[in-house]
């Protein structure tokens, strides 16, 4: 019996390669999310598992407030409907992502069956936000943001706290680094959203 072989890399996120022994379904891949609930489990393009840890407390409590400052907004604004870190999308590139926090508009939304909508969302958003937790690679963090650019976000932002920097992506755009922002601005793609991004450098606890 061959079985998949995991490798641990340098940021403790386990990567099962399965290609060309295992080839999951979109349906047995999220069935096999459902029954791992404790973990936050991505696919690549490629058709590989990366499998992370729950983050520590300081990182959740960050990703709590960039969920809450993201939802206020757009409660107000209407235009579009915010997830998680727990919400999955099936990326156009075959990749199933789970950025910490994103924003589709509601347009997209409405043509999704209700099966569709209850499983990974069969698209990309138009924003996302990546906030690096000690885990994390910071390549393999804007690997995974040139990712979401080429398939169809808008804007993103990768946020590491512990630099205090924020990386800019959007469409054929050079990447740019914001060295200590006191906030950053979605405009234009998410009209009206100013993040305060000096409760995201502190704990908060």
């Amino acid at each position: 019996m061959i079985k998949a072989q995991p490798t641990i890399d340098s940021s403790s996120q386990l990567h099962l390669r399965l290609w060309p022994v295992i080839d999951l379904t979109d349906d047995q891949f999220f069935e096999f999310c459902q029954l791992n609930r404790d973990l936050r489990i991505e696919q690549t393009s490629k058709g590989d598992l990366i499998i992370m840890p729950p983050t520590g407390g300081e990182t959740s409590h960050r990703n709590s407030k960039l969920a809450v400052a993201l939802g206020i907004w757009a409660e107000q604004d209407g235009k579009g409907v915010t997830f998680d870190s727990s919400g999955g999308f099936k990326l156009p590139n075959g990749a199933t992502r789970s950025p910490d926090a994103a924003w589709v508009l509601r347009s997209r939304l409405v043509i999704l069956t209700p099966q569709e909508k209850r499983k990974f969302l069969p698209l990309c958003p138009d924003f996302i936000i990546e906030l690096r937790s000690p885990s994390d690679s910071v390549i393999d963090l804007q690997d995974k943001m040139q990712e979401y650019i080429d398939n169809g976000a808008q804007l993103g932002w990768l946020i590491v706290p512990e630099r205090k920097q924020v990386y800019v992506y959007r469409p054929h755009q050079p990447v740019e680094c914001l060295e200590n922002p006191e906030s950053i601005s979605g405009d234009p793609v998410l009209s009206g959203f100013v993040l305060e991004l000096q409760k995201i450098w502190q704990s908060g606890f």
